[in-house]
């Protein structure tokens, strides 16, 4: 077996030396791991195993008591050992600092760093353009598997986030939601379906089901990169996918791809991070589930999805918009990760910025702002062609909930936050009306599009500004947090 260097557990009492042991031990891990791959491809058939670790970060208490801190995260839930693994420091330098400093702060005693026994996949340590099908034949391919680490699976399943990790006797608690592996097989997820690189992506996330949307805020985007930069006006760049890049006042650079990802992602960057992602889902739970999962794993200070859905009363009007306050889940998806009985509540943060983003935008106040924006139960399902049904199955099911609107990722989008601990919202845009007759045509859809794209997007922009005039521990609430909650936000 050749190895990486080990490092052995150093105490530290400061955050930033922490940080650097972690730099060093992963940067000396991936080295070796980079360097052996490149003989391997060269032809040398050397030792017969090759291995690197994560590094891993621990603290150890014997007391119950901490800090009193008005954060929700930042301590251990009681007295015992916490431990995870850790990766791509280059891109988490600035999460994992404050996490080191908030534990070291809460708690008093000092945090080890050192060499984990978790190895690192030879998939994750290659450059981010460097693909093993394109350096191997097919017969080296076959024996890659002798030389090095694969992705484990069991490595990077989600029982911490779902809350049914048990720890092993004389096994560590978890100290972050996500292990290494786990981390790093979303990284790699991120670039396959986005198209884009994962350090371009912002602390606030908007979801959309409509091409539309995207079109209309890669204009703004654009429009804005053409400006000086004034007042408190941070934004620096725009991110398209294939990493195509426009910097303020510059001209682009990059070239886009022949196709798009599935789920293309497009960035305005702002140098703190807090800028605003933008990402097509598509159609369907399914896709609404997946990027979730991935996008999860960065920390985002909130997601919020802006799309289309069927309005279910009659006295909605198309265009209407509708600001989601609890979800009927139909879409089945996360039915094993988060059990149906389990409440999805709304957020009062994203929710009074939603409504004041649209107040302000549509410069409508009281009743007139009632008229064209109801809060309630939005349905979501993932059957697409729901009104085929037997009217009575659906219709009776979504009256009983109370439904004001029905659509296919909202639900999911919003579970899957209050699962993965990242605070969610959903305003929503009526485009069709099928229990009353007015069902989407193209000319109906085309005149909608035009009068509501645009307005809809400038509400979300609003509120993520709203958003961010906020301190990011009042998103990151309590409200969703467990009983005894892993440290790390």
């Amino acid at each position: 077996m050749q190895e990486a260097p080990f490092f052995a557990p150093l105490r530290c009492d400061d955050a930033a030396a922490a940080l650097a042991q972690v730099r060093r031990i992963y940067d000396a891990s991936v080295a070796h791991l980079r360097e052996a791959f490149a003989r391997f491809v060269a032809g040398d058939d050397g030792p017969a195993r090759v291995r690197a670790c994560y590094p891993f970060v621990r603290i150890h208490t014997a007391s119950a008591g901490r800090v009193q801190s008005r954060l929700s995260y930042g301590f251990v839930a009681g007295p015992g050992t916490y431990e995870t693994t850790l990766t791509r420091p280059d891109l988490f330098a600035d999460y994992f600092l404050e996490q080191f400093a908030l534990l070291l702060e809460s708690h008093g005693v000092p945090i080890e760093v050192g060499t984990s026994r978790q190895p690192i996949p030879v998939h994750f340590a290659l450059a981010e353009h460097e693909y093993l099908e394109a350096s191997l034949t097919a017969e080296r391919r076959k024996r890659l598997r002798d030389r090095f680490d694969f992705p484990d699976l069991a490595a990077m399943d989600d029982r911490i986030a779902n809350g049914t990790f048990e720890p092993a006797p004389g096994e560590p608690h978890p100290l972050a939601l996500f292990t290494a592996p786990r981390v790093d097989y979303s990284l790699a997820r991120l670039r396959h379906y986005t198209g884009t690189s994962p350090e371009h992506f912002q602390n606030f996330v908007l979801f959309t089901n409509y091409q539309f949307y995207v079109d209309e805020f890669v204009r703004l985007c654009r429009a804005l990169m053409a400006q000086e930069r004034r007042g408190d006006d941070a934004y620096v760049a725009l991110v398209e996918p294939g990493d195509v890049i426009t910097r303020r006042g510059q001209a682009t650079l990059g070239t886009p791809p022949a196709r798009l990802p599935q789920m293309p992602a497009y960035h305005l960057v702002r140098e703190d991070r807090a800028g605003i992602t933008m990402v097509n889902i598509g159609v369907g739970p399914a896709n609404a589930k997946t990027i979730t999962d991935h996008i999860a794993v960065l920390r985002p200070h909130a997601w919020i999805m802006l799309g289309h859905c069927a309005g279910l009363r009659m006295t909605q009007q198309l265009g209407d918009y509708v600001l989601a306050h609890g979800y009927v889940r139909e879409d089945h998806v996360l039915d094993e990760d988060l059990p149906l009985w389990v409440p999805v509540p709304p957020l009062a943060e994203v929710q009074q910025a939603l409504e004041a983003a649209v107040a302000e935008v549509t410069q409508l106040t009281g009743m007139a702002l009632k008229r064209v924006m109801r809060t309630g139960t939005v349905a979501s399902t993932d059957n697409r062609n729901w009104e085929l049904m037997p009217q009575q199955t659906p219709v009776r099911r979504f009256s009983q909930s109370r439904a004001i609107a029905l659509d296919m990722e909202s639900a999911t989008i919003a579970a899957n936050g209050f699962r993965l601990r990242v605070p969610y919202g959903t305003l929503l845009c009526v485009s069709d009306k099928p229990l009353h007759g007015e069902i989407k045509l193209p000319g109906m859809a085309d005149r909608f599009y035009r009068e509501r794209v645009e307005q809809h997007l400038r509400i979300g922009l609003r509120a993520v500004e709203l958003l961010r005039m906020q301190r990011p521990d009042q998103l990151h609430s309590r409200k969703l947090r467990s009983f005894a909650e892993v440290a790390f936000q």
